[in-house]
């Protein structure tokens, strides 16, 4: 099944962007947003640029906002910005909760001064700390003294817990640190590099003091610019292919980024995190998150029968097509060392999409634009036309046309590349 015309804003919307960005560097990826106050609390490798969001928002006079994979809040930060109604769904339990801290921009900055200072102030009656017994820390932790007055921050924060808003601004100050505390490096995709190190290391007390300070001072910005009483914005901690907790009709928008279908093991994102926060205490631990997280990753499938995916009527849109990628790729892996599940993780991948382009067109009106950034994928170089077959399951769903505008190219720096084959991303306009 096919679309069979071009949605009718695409064309527009595409010739506005390229117009006013002068071009698209960026905009695919959440580079831009470190610059931003609050976008900036927390660094989260997946999204795009909410400056870009803002733009796409604004001409096409949105009222309602709808993100199914709300990452770290890109689009309901961006939304507020435009005076725009949001909801987000977040399905890792931790991601979606640093959202819904950014979200509390609108408390008290003094306060958050004032709380930052008793936790310090906590911290240097050195307290005993109890150490989490995972190999990980001590490798991205050496040095111990630094390690302890972290862990003692960790704890003053952890009294807090529940209080207020604040102790979450607290919560999210302290794990914004994490990373910078440690000597062990960090791959452009978060996931950390102990046998790697940086030459700047930041010391534990002085850098939660000075994430405090630019919360509260972005805080104060943002209430300079937006007011203390911004539109409503929610992140949901749900799952993006049921969407339970968003009212039927409620968007006239999405805009959203799914996971690629390129093996990027989310569940893997905040292990560190996690850990010294004590919430799991290593690699096993995350097996159920992985249970219940869109099958982009080998890591996710577990025990998963494709069986499921390929004999389900969601997926007939595509299965002539799908099919000879399913089983080439079958073939492939017996031949390759990793012998990696990328034939499974590629029907799970569809399948789930499938379901969440089912809830999105529950969730949204007629006539609802949306946005997907999206890039293809060619596991063990086995081409996937991941934007053609988005947009073809979204029609089965309900929707009436799809079509897709590249904006880079991916893969194009062959070195230490697991395959040649090129790639692309760009936005998939899909019109309700």
């Amino acid at each position: 099944m096919s679309a069979l015309v071009t949605p009718s804003f695409a064309e527009s919307t595409q010739e506005f962007l390229f117009d006013v960005r002068g071009g698209s560097r960026n905009t695919t990826t959440f580079t831009d947003n470190m610059k931003l106050p609050v976008h900036r609390w927390f660094r989260y490798s997946a999204g795009y640029s909410a400056d870009w969001a803002s733009g796409l928002m604004r001409y096409w006079g949105v009222r309602r906002v709808l993100d199914p994979f709300g990452g770290s809040g890109t689009t309901s930060l961006a939304a507020q910005e435009q005076k725009v109604e949001s909801v987000a769904t977040e399905v890792h339990s931790m991601v979606a909760r640093i959202a819904n801290a950014k979200l509390l921009w609108t408390e008290d900055p003094d306060e958050l001064r004032h709380r930052v200072r008793e936790v310090l102030g906590v911290v240097e009656l050195e307290h005993s700390v109890q150490v989490p017994t995972a190999p990980l820390i001590g490798k991205c932790f050496p040095d111990a003294e630094s390690l302890h007055d972290l862990l003692r921050i960790r704890d003053a924060v952890l009294e807090q817990q529940g209080r207020d808003g604040i102790a979450e601004l607290l919560w999210l100050a302290f794990v914004s640190i994490i990373r910078a505390c440690s000597p062990a490096g960090t791959a452009q995709w978060q996931y950390v590099l102990p046998n790697k190190t940086k030459s700047r290391v930041a010391e534990p007390m002085s850098a939660f003091e000075a994430a405090g300070e630019t919360f509260a001072a972005d805080m104060e910005m943002r209430r300079f610019l937006l007011g203390d009483d911004p539109v409503a914005a929610s992140v949901l901690h749900t799952d993006a292919r049921t969407l339970n907790g968003v009212e039927d009709g409620w968007a006239d928008a999405v805009i959203t980024s799914p996971p690629y279908a390129n093996n990027y093991d989310y569940a893997d994102t905040l292990r560190l995190e996690q850990i010294l926060l004590g919430e799991i205490e290593g690699w096993k631990d995350l097996r159920n998150l992985r249970d219940v997280l869109l099958r982009s990753a080998t890591q996710n499938v577990g025990r998963w029968k494709a069986d499921e995916a390929l004999e389900s009527p969601l997926m007939a849109p595509i299965i002539d097509e799908f099919v000879p990628v399913y089983e080439e790729l079958t073939q492939v892996r017996k031949e390759r060392a990793g012998n990696k599940a990328y034939n499974v993780m590629l029907a799970g991948y569809f399948y789930d999409n499938a379901q969440v382009f089912q809830a999105l067109r529950r969730k949204t009106v007629q006539g609802a634009k949306v946005c997907y950034v999206v890039g293809d994928s060619a596991p063990y170089g086995v081409h996937a036309p991941v934007e053609k077959w988005l947009g073809e399951l979204a029609v089965a769903a309900g929707f009436k046309a799809w079509s897709f505008t590249k904006v880079r190219d991916r893969n194009t720096k062959w070195k230490n590349r697991k395959h040649r084959h090129p790639l692309h991303e760009g936005y998939l306009w899909i019109e309700g």
